[in-house]
């Protein structure tokens, strides 16, 4: 056996006595490392400078707002007077764009914003933006910079039967509108344009302004396809809320009048269906009682 040949170091590496000591615990540790007794032995993360987290801010937000304007909602400003009072020129308007994509087709009396269907806007000179307002409009903090868009709002939908004589009152199915709270005062509902009756297509829609007498609506484009009708397609969506100014702020509910009972064309169509209905079994039994008449004699 090679006795002393561990000199110096008979006892075991483990002992606590020497493990322990304060003299190695210290071997190779400095302030520099960053560890002290309550760290753990991990050194403090070093906080990003705030310029540094800047940009990844702006990123963030520049995306969230493109989001929300292609998904959520949208401002559109008003440029014209064709739905006084209800909205008055250089209103912002927010334009709900989230319920389309659950399916959700525009209804009667809600006001909308559309794509010219063709034709509506050919004479309309569109300011040229500059790259900042373009930038704001992509993103959906302005207003739409480039596109011809118009708001209206939804006197009939696919499958309704819309009217207007000379100083009557404009008619869904046969129902009377009561337009008083929202038509602009003086007006009438139609003596500068009357229509119809007009079958409105499925998928498209009748709209009006609410300032009769200054608003070129889908009585004068009677001429083009679909009759003056727009497609469901080119709707952005429905106008919610005045936005700015903020005194004008305002909610777009959907007048009372248009949930009057009858209304919907199904439901004008009920009663003669009922009837029809009705009627028939009475004229079989009369037919089969003169059948038998006859075959008797």
């Amino acid at each position: 056996m090679a006795v002393g040949a561990r000199s110096g170091h008979d006892e075991p590496e483990d002992r606590p006595e020497h493990s322990g000591s304060q003299g190695e615990a210290s071997v190779g540790r400095t302030e520099s490392d960053g560890d002290s007794p309550d760290s753990g032995g991990k050194a403090p993360k070093k906080q990003r400078s705030f310029w540094k987290e800047l940009p990844l801010l702006i990123g963030i937000a520049l995306i969230l707002a493109l989001l929300i304007k292609t998904f959520l909602v949208q401002a559109f400003s008003i440029p014209s007077d064709s739905m006084q009072n209800t909205l008055q020129r250089g209103d912002r308007v927010l334009v709900d764009k989230l319920t389309p994509w659950f399916g959700s087709e525009p209804e009667r009396g809600e006001v909308v914003v559309f794509h010219d269907p063709g034709g509506w806007l050919e004479d309309t000179v569109t300011p040229e933006p500059n790259v900042a307002q373009k930038f704001l409009s992509f993103i959906g903090l302005m207003p739409s910079a480039e596109e011809k868009d118009l708001i209206k709002r939804v006197i009939a939908v696919g499958g309704d039967t819309v009217e207007c004589k000379k100083n009557g009152p404009v008619t869904v199915n046969g129902k009377a509108l009561d337009e008083k709270s929202f038509i602009f005062a003086g007006d009438t509902p139609c003596n500068d344009e009357p229509f119809g009756p007009i079958k409105v297509p499925d998928g498209r829609i009748w709209v009006m302004g609410d300032h009769r007498s200054n608003s070129l609506d889908s009585r004068y484009h009677q001429e083009l396809p679909g009759q003056g009708t727009v497609s469901t397609d080119e709707v952005v969506g429905r106008a919610v809320v005045v936005a700015w100014p903020i005194n004008r702020w305002a909610t777009l509910p959907v007048p009372g009048t248009f949930d009057q009972p009858g209304l919907n064309a199904a439901a004008a169509m009920a009663p003669g269906a009922l009837g029809v209905a009705g009627a028939l079994p009475l004229v079989l039994w009369r037919r089969r009682r003169l059948t038998r008449g006859h075959t008797a004699g």
